[in-house]
């Protein structure tokens, strides 16, 4: 059985589907509450279904015997990057993952985590986003979210370098901009790609930020856009090559423009091109990254074969999705 934190979320209910599809077990650690997030698990519900407080208690049964764990995958996490209580999020985001670590180490289990490409704060520039965990002590997140997930990444730092007890494999990821189904209760939070697609639907223009840097012209801010498909090919060839472990950048290592997202997006739709600009709204100014671009060597020379699919290639399949009569997987 593998146990999947933030299980019914958008990454944990792509991977849930991939993991049943392959005859497994999982058990699935979040909160559906009263909206539709169901829909995001409706097709493949888990054996075992836990809230976030049972989940201590679901660990001390499997550790008396009960039904055995082959591996945690840790994503649940508060990852709205305007988060406010530093409290709250400390205790879901670093407090937790720390127990889930120290129990992965003293059951001997296998221990997938979600960093994040925030840690890197307003990184820019050549090696800016290396994953080299000897330049940790070098990144200053912008956000609340982003620090924490730093924090995390240091805390792991500490307990290897001290030589603690650690899982048997255990891997971070520094997701960058993931997209792709599943991900429709994330209100604010949800991805460029179905918000633009919504626009260009509805017959609008695709409206996109205004550069707030200097030499830097209206849409051509810059991300790391992965479709999620190719985020769980990872999770799993993790799974099944335990020998691998580390801290990873998880993304497609090229960087494509918000313009040449809103141009895929209508082009995906079969809608005309259409952009309008708007001026950054003040909370972000000082907080937006201008540009984001994974180093994927590491995780290449550990071994990692796959190949990314293209932003064009994957918004074809994410529109084609959202206009079939079911948008889930």
């Amino acid at each position: 059985m593998i146990l999947v934190t933030g299980g019914a979320g958008f990454i944990g209910s792509c991977l849930n589907a991939t993991l049943q599809q392959r005859g497994l077990d999982t058990a699935l650690v979040d909160r559906l509450g009263s909206d539709l997030k169901w829909r995001n698990i409706a097709r493949h519900p888990p054996q075992r279904l836990l809230l976030p407080e049972q989940l201590d208690e679901f660990l001390g049964t499997t550790t008396q015997g009960g039904p055995g764990l082959d591996a945690v995958v840790h994503l649940g996490a508060i990852s709205e990057t305007t988060a406010r209580d530093g409290d709250l999020v400390w205790q879901t985001n670093v407090a937790l993952s720390q127990r889930l670590w120290s129990w992965c180490a003293r059951q001997r289990v296998p221990f997938l985590y979600a960093s994040s490409a925030a840690t890197y704060g307003a990184a820019e520039g050549e090696g800016a986003f290396s994953d080299d965990p000897g330049r940790l002590d070098d990144l200053r997140p912008l956000n609340l979210y982003g620090w924490s997930k730093h924090a995390f990444d240091l805390w792991v730092r500490r307990q290897l370098e001290s030589g603690a007890e650690a899982p048997p494999q255990w891997a971070g990821l520094k997701f960058f901009n993931v997209y792709g189904p599943n991900e429709y209760h994330k209100a604010g939070m949800i991805s460029v790609v179905k918000v633009k697609h919504r626009e260009v639907v509805a017959g609008l223009p695709a409206r996109l930020f205004r550069s707030d840097r200097p030499g830097l012209a209206d849409g051509a801010q810059a991300r790391d856009f992965i479709w999620v498909g190719d985020v769980v090919d990872v999770l799993l060839w993790l799974l099944d090559t335990p020998s691998v472990s580390g801290l990873f950048n998880l993304g497609t290592g090229i960087a494509r423009t918000y313009l040449d997202l809103a141009h895929a997006v209508s082009d995906a739709a079969g809608v005309g091109r259409q952009v309008a600009f708007v001026d950054m709204p003040e909370a972000l100014r000082g907080q937006y990254q201008s540009y984001t671009c994974a180093d994927m060597t590491r995780l290449r020379t550990a071994g990692y074969p796959g190949q990314f699919t293209s932003l064009e290639d994957g918004v074809r399949r994410y529109v084609q999705r959202l206009a079939s009569n079911d948008p889930y997987l």
